[in-house]
């Protein structure tokens, strides 16, 4: 669990936080829940949203190959479905020696509401990360 900052008096909220995640299956989803911060009581959900990390995790372990690719480069373009929060095209980008992914994502359990979020991977020294043989 990561608990970003508490953006105040604000009905379209921006936290520009940057958090790092230990992923222990790459098979889960991440879940992102919204919360509305009461003084008093308990902090009432406002939404939740999955973030499927398969399709990025697809392109990133392809990292080595991508050095000749010119920045700005589209790995990858994942339509929303049925099977994902996306509420638009999302792609995939080689940018820079990076691969991130810029997505916005529908808010469920509330009647409407959206998130943006990019995603990194970021190998950590000593941790298994994305290559299959270690």
């Amino acid at each position: 669990k990561v608990k970003t900052n508490v953006v105040k008096k604000n009905c379209n909220p921006e936290w520009c936080d940057e958090v790092s995640l230990s992923i222990k299956d790459l098979n889960d989803p991440i879940e992102l829940t919204v919360y509305d911060k009461d003084t008093l009581g308990a902090d009432d959900p406002m939404g939740t949203t999955e973030i499927d990390l398969k399709p990025y995790l697809e392109a990133a372990r392809l990292r080595k190959e991508l050095q000749e690719l010119p920045n700005g480069c589209a790995l990858k373009k994942v339509q929303p479905s049925g099977t994902n929060d996306l509420a638009d095209e999302s792609r995939i980008l080689w940018e820079n020696g990076r691969i991130t992914q810029d997505m916005r994502l529908k808010l469920r359990n509330v009647e409407s509401g959206e998130v943006l979020i990019q995603i990194e991977w970021v190998d950590i020294p000593g941790c298994k990360g994305l290559d299959p043989d270690f």
